[in-house]
């Protein structure tokens, strides 16, 4: 099996926390060329920056990248992600990643294994990653926590501590693992086709976890643990100071 997939990388010039951050500075480049960079060195066949602002498009273009404008309603990156493959009108069996454009320091290894497992799982419309957490790292309601089945497929997301543990015994609890979600996805376009006419269920509202629109329409989502621990993204300021701080200068 040929595998070979493609990348979107959403970027809004718009943030609350953050305006025009994709253009922020990481040692003489823009946050979104880092995010370019390691892209490509995934693998990828093609790699698409999809953005709403010029500023973005015209930055992106200078080093190269292929730019896909797309429409300033968009509620979340999937919408302007169906927005471009529709745009460019990729066959219904293409896998797609979807690389966040505030994510440099996502290791290209990560981006790779996502695809390929979303390949090598016909069954599954959707695949993800995840990385351990301690007990009381599962405690915190700002990570998302996902429990899978025996074949690596998610059962269900959340907020809260999952699995809840009543009453183990030392074996159940050396075999138990958290598991956190990394939001780093790959589709199928048919599904991406499928998700604009999605509606949205009272457990993603509840969550404010898009995933669980996807199960709640039956969508079974691989999961498998990241070879590689990715870096953290960049919501602040502050994120990019550390950003800066992870990522030797390029001389």
């Amino acid at each position: 099996m040929t595998e070979e997939f493609k990348i979107v990388i959403p970027a809004r010039y718009e943030s609350s926390r953050f305006p025009g951050k994709p253009l922020a500075d990481i040692h003489g480049k823009p946050m979104i060329q880092r995010v370019h960079e390691a892209a490509v060195d995934s693998g990828a066949s093609e790699v698409v920056i999809a953005t709403d602002s010029t500023m973005i498009g015209m930055a992106a273009e200078e080093f190269g990248a292929t730019v896909c404008m797309t429409g300033t309603d968009h509620a979340s990156g999937t919408d302007r992600l169906c927005e471009v493959v529709n745009k460019l009108d990729w066959a219904d069996d293409t896998v797609v990643v979807n690389l966040q454009g505030d994510e440099p320091l996502t290791p290209p290894a990560i981006v790779n294994q996502v695809a390929v497992n979303l390949i090598n799982n016909r069954q599954a419309g959707c695949a993800t990653l995840y990385t351990s957490l301690t007990q009381e790292e599962a405690k915190d309601p700002h990570i998302v926590k996902v429990v899978t089945d025996v074949n690596g497929m998610a059962l269900y997301f959340s907020r809260s501590i999952i699995p809840y543990i009543r009453d183990a015994d030392d074996q159940a609890m050396a075999e138990l693992k958290y598991k956190r979600h990394i939001g780093l996805y790959a589709y199928r376009v048919e599904l991406l086709k499928q998700f604009e006419s999605m509606e949205t269920c009272v457990l993603e509202q509840a969550e404010k976890l898009e995933q669980l629109r996807l199960m709640w329409h039956g969508i079974r989502i691989h999961t498998a643990e990241a070879t590689s621990i990715p870096g953290r993204g960049i919501d602040t300021p502050d994120d990019l100071e550390r950003v800066r701080a992870a990522i030797a200068p390029d001389y």
